[in-house]
């Protein structure tokens, strides 16, 4: 048997299957995207399986998510060496305060899963969306929603208030944090290379989506993400932290909600502040001054919120570098870690420039008495497991 992770977004959903030997699930047997799915757009399936790639424009005539999942009904029935589905699971942004694990999807969770949409407004209705299109698709399985707001239930009740009125704060207004699928995968990982894992980690998801994680004794302690996926870090087109008087400012100007949320969600962080994309090899190979400062400033808001997490941890054992940038900006790696040499962090120069995320690889100096870490992350298995781990208890 096999459990079917998916993570749909607003044009795309990417997919990978996960054989189960015993209660386990294993590296996935077949990887997958199909994107070009919003209104107007050209889908196309790409997957691997076997160590072969493909790739095929599919044609759409009507709904182009239901037919593309029609498209991937017929690839998993059809591919060669695909074990029977027995779930779906599905990476949801937000659980609120109501889910701080793993569900089943009923029609009730729906219902309580929409009505968080506000506060992630670019992922968790197309999440939504896209479970509702797996139920209609593959009726007879079971549909598991895993949070990435999980992973942060553990954070002490300080690390978690605002300083807001009681009333709002009871109302759920608080911070919840978010990547907990990606931060509970690098923490496992970390956990199997090394005992100092159980100490001070500073985890850094840096993406499009970006954020920082301080755990101790593996359960997250601080981050970087609040109430939304909108604080902390600067981001691909996020801001980050921002002050609330700039917003007020804005609406004294005549900006509306939907003026703002769009500057907050896809106009600003490294596409806003260069002018250019908000990719960050894009910016590497543009060599321009306002690419430049573009990354200079997302390198300084790492560093900067690094050391508020580290004090949150009273010092650090281990530093973990993961996601898109994480995995495959050496340059970035070496900046940060060179401007939190005073906790004694050292980077083997050779060693960052090998990592190249494809694999777990310690790059710290042997003279550094921080362990320095490159964890390729992988969401997917987190959230198999987390459907595998439901069904063993039905079972």
């Amino acid at each position: 048997m096999a459990i079917l992770a998916v993570n749909a977004g607003s044009s795309s959903l990417k997919f990978s299957i996960h054989p189960l030997r015993g209660a386990e699930v294993q590296q996935p047997v077949l990887t997958g995207n199909i994107q070009g799915l919003e209104p107007g757009g050209t889908p196309t399936m790409d997957w691997s399986a076997g160590g072969q790639r493909q790739q095929r424009t599919l044609a759409v005539t009507g709904d182009a998510f239901a037919e593309a999942l029609a498209e991937l009904r017929t690839l998993l029935t059809g591919e060669a060496g695909i074990p029977p589905i027995e779930a779906v699971s599905h990476r949801v942004v937000h659980g609120g305060s109501l889910f701080r694990t793993s569900v089943i999807v009923t029609d009730e969770v729906l219902t309580q899963l929409a009505g968080l949409n506000s506060l992630a407004p670019l992922h968790q209705p197309h999440n939504i969306d896209g479970i509702r299109a797996f139920r209609k698709a593959f009726p007879q399985l079971p549909q598991v929603a895993c949070f990435d707001t999980a992973f942060h239930a553990s954070l002490p009740e300080l690390a978690s208030a605002f300083a807001i009125p009681r009333s709002l704060s009871a109302q759920g207004v608080r911070r919840y944090g978010f990547h907990g699928l990606s931060y509970q995968y690098i923490m496992g990982t970390l956990l199997s290379q090394t005992p100092r894992a159980r100490g001070r980690v500073l985890m850094a998801h840096l993406g499009n989506g970006a954020s920082l994680c301080a755990a101790l004794d593996g359960r997250s302690q601080a981050t970087t993400m609040g109430f939304s996926a909108l604080d902390g870090l600067m981001m691909g087109t996020r801001t980050g932290s921002l002050d609330a008087g700039v917003l007020l400012y804005l609406m004294e100007q005549g900006w509306d909600h939907d003026s703002l949320q769009k500057l907050l969600y896809k106009q600003s962080g490294l596409l806003g502040v260069s002018g250019i994309s908000a990719d960050m090899r894009r910016l590497r190979a543009d060599g321009s001054a306002a690419a430049q400062q573009a990354i200079d400033l997302f390198t300084y808001r790492v560093v900067r919120e690094s050391g508020a997490m580290t004090a949150c941890l009273g010092g650090l054992d281990v530093v973990a570098f993961s996601g898109g940038i994480g995995e495959h900006d050496a340059v970035l790696r070496a900046q940060v870690c060179e401007r939190l040499s005073y906790l004694g962090v050292q980077v083997d120069e050779a060693l960052n420039r090998q990592a190249t995320g494809d694999a777990v690889q310690a790059i710290h100096a042997g003279t550094s008495t921080v362990e320095v870490w490159v964890v390729p992350t992988d969401e997917g298995r987190v959230a198999a497991q987390a459907a595998a781990d439901i069904l063993g208890t039905l079972h």
